[in-house]
């Protein structure tokens, strides 16, 4: 199965996560998406730019899409790692990381600042190298 995850490259903690996504991914399992990339609206019309800049979006091979943090526990199911992540969709504790994640997602930028000194940034990218 292909996931298609969609990351803000601007947001350093995001592309930090996917860079760890990346160096993981030994099955080529995912496809990791800059929202910022210059083709995006051509290549995914279907992807809303604006709310996935606000929430965590990935596009499963069946087209199905997921979000937040149904997308991130997928995405590093399918590496192999932090199978631990799958205590936050159990019914009762999802309701909680749900409203912890928009919590995150919603301030990331202070967070980010926080944790890197960086609220932003203009290249953030997956190093070609990497892949």
């Amino acid at each position: 199965m292909l996931l298609t995850l969609f990351f803000d490259g601007h947001c350093p903690l995001c592309s930090a996560e996917v860079r760890q996504l990346n160096r993981l991914d030994h099955l080529g399992l995912l496809e990791l998406v800059d929202l910022h990339q210059a083709d995006f609206t051509l290549l995914y019309p279907h992807v809303n730019k604006v709310q996935a800049s606000n929430i965590l979006q990935a596009e499963q091979s069946d087209g199905t899409m997921l979000y937040g943090l149904d997308a991130n526990c997928k995405a590093w199911e399918l590496v192999g790692k932090k199978r631990w992540l799958r205590v936050l969709r159990w019914p009762v504790i999802r309701m909680f990381a749900d409203l912890g994640y928009v919590f995150f997602a919603k301030n990331r930028s202070t967070i980010s600042y926080l944790v890197t000194g960086k609220r932003r940034c203009t290249s953030c990218e997956l190093g070609s190298s990497e892949r």
